[in-house]
């Protein structure tokens, strides 16, 4: 609430700014990440002559990263190499024969327009090329929502966890001339009306359970090698809460579990074969996702056995920072006793730690006796099924 009460009057203040000035200078200082901000991205897109051709190419963009288990997004990367594409698509776009004006056309006459008097070609490329290495990028949070003719209103991520920003309405008027007018956006807002929020990238590197599976398949699930061995996997996923502001995006939780997949000693040196693994995998929850059942289907342990007595179990939802570990152990049991393999598993010092802890052979039990169980860890609930 604190933060809240004095970041209002600061947006208002913005908001009139803003609409006094509506071609103010780019301020390349303002973020020390590159030569251009959030802010100045913002202001650059709601001042190109957009029409409903980029709108598509930005809906067809997002749905293709949301089909992949990404986020709602438009990578600048994508958009000055590859207009259309996705995360996930590799920069392959899923639209054939593209678009006859894309986006990145309509930034190049930008640029060239508002440099070109005292810049030359290379330097225009230099910016593009800035543009295009940076880890800029459209979130278009609800996209599932848009009538498919509103155009955007843009704003952009202003960091600090803060719920409210001032953005630019784009529209066309009965003259057909582009307007934009400054605007306070909420995330309310963005459920009512399309709004394109420039933010920075933190997903694309990681790989999705969906691209891990072939269209129509689950996430393959191998068969156990014997009849006392269990295939131990987590079918659905369910968040109940946001953990960032709405302007960051959806929510990357990563599963890791750590144990001596297949344990089985029948001997005291058969405990010098065994060595623990880890099991890391990431879920995407949007905005629009929260408080709903996830299907994931994905295999936490290949070969569960009655000899295993503490699964290393963590989830956290990824905020970056630097990496650092988690040092556990996973214990298994052998002639009435219990041995501990160490394991370190990694996470990022900024990252919000959902859960973590053993998952031991008595919580697990039920799961066993039934086939499935659902249990919750603080804001996140997940349904568990044994094979």
């Amino acid at each position: 609430m604190k933060k809240t009460r004095f970041l209002f009057p600061a947006l208002l203040c913005a908001l009139a700014l803003a609409s006094c000035d509506q071609r103010r200078p780019f301020d390349i200082t303002e973020e020390p990440q590159g030569l251009f901000s959030l802010s100045d991205v913002a202001k650059m897109l709601s001042d190109l002559p957009l029409e409903e051709e980029h709108l598509d190419e930005v809906y067809d963009a997002v749905s293709a990263s949301s089909g992949h288990g990404y986020d709602e997004e438009y990578l600048l990367s994508d958009l000055f190499t590859a207009p259309g594409a996705g995360v996930g698509d590799e920069g392959r776009p899923t639209k054939a024969g593209g678009y006859k004006t894309p986006l990145r056309e309509l930034f190049s006459n930008y640029l060239a327009d508002k440099y070109g008097t005292k810049a030359g070609a290379a330097d225009v490329e230099a910016y593009i090329n800035a543009l295009t290495d940076s880890d800029m990028q459209i979130y278009w949070p609800y996209s599932e929502n848009w009538d498919g003719k509103a155009f955007p209103i843009v704003t952009f991520d202003p960091g600090y966890g803060a719920e409210a920003n001032y953005g630019y309405e784009v529209r066309i008027d009965r003259h057909g001339a582009h307007v934009a007018d400054s605007v306070i956006v909420t995330e309310k807002l963005a459920k009512e009306r399309p709004v394109w929020v420039i933010n920075r990238n933190d997903d694309a590197a990681f790989t999705p359970l969906q691209l891990f599976a072939e269209p129509g398949t689950k996430a393959g699930k191998p068969q156990p090698k014997d009849p006392d061995e269990y295939v131990l996997s987590i079918e659905s996923f369910q968040a109940n809460r946001n953990y960032d502001s709405w302007f960051g995006g959806a929510s990357e939780f990563f599963i890791k579990c750590g144990a001596a997949d297949g344990f089985k000693a029948t001997k005291e040196e058969d405990l010098r074969k065994f060595s623990p693994s880890v099991t890391d995998f990431m879920v995407v929850v949007k905005r629009n996702q929260v408080g709903k059942k996830i299907p994931i289907s994905t295999v936490l342990l290949s070969s569960y056995t009655e000899q295993m007595e503490d699964i290393a179990f963590m989830i956290i939802e990824d905020d970056g920072g630097t990496t650092t570990s988690w040092k556990c152990s996973a214990t298994v049991k052998y002639n009435s006793k219990s041995y501990g393999f160490d394991l370190e598993i990694p996470y990022k010092d900024k990252d919000d730690i959902v859960w973590r802890g053993p998952l031991s052979r008595k919580m697990l039990q039920p799961l066993l006796e039934d086939g499935t169980m659902t249990r919750k860890f603080v804001d996140v609930e997940l349904t568990f099924t044994a094979e």
